[in-house]
């Protein structure tokens, strides 16, 4: 079963910094664009960053010089690195990627989600 596993949410105190991870599993061959996206209770799901194939990025106005996107091709695994956290960066925060996925001698590309971390931060 091909799921994407994020990990490393918590509850930080303003300021603080903590890294996310978005973990690829199962039977792919690729893994694509992923963009990291969140959502605060009662708001909608709005998009943080996001990276492509050849290592470029893209960022929302918010968090541009706070949070860093890079990914790991060899480990299937995007991670987001997180500074100066405000209390306003508090939500859910979950990964959506393109993956190439192997289906016996078949392949295909789709996007999936992930399950979400929780971030909070205190003031």
């Amino acid at each position: 079963q091909v799921q994407l596993v994020e990990s490393g949410g918590g509850l930080v105190q303003a300021g603080g910094s903590l890294r996310l991870s978005c973990a690829a599993s199962g039977s792919i061959f690729s893994i694509n664009d992923v963009k990291w996206f969140r959502q605060a209770p009662g708001k909608q799901r709005d998009l943080v960053a996001g990276i492509a194939t050849d290592g470029s990025t893209n960022y929302a106005d918010s968090v541009k010089g706070r949070f860093t996107i890079s990914r790991d091709n060899a480990k299937n695994t995007v991670y987001l690195q997180m500074t100066s956290l405000k209390p306003e960066d508090t939500a859910v925060y979950y990964c959506y990627a393109l993956l190439g996925l192997q289906l016996g001698d078949r392949r295909r590309f789709d996007y999936l989600w992930g399950q979400g971390t929780q971030v909070t931060v205190s003031s």
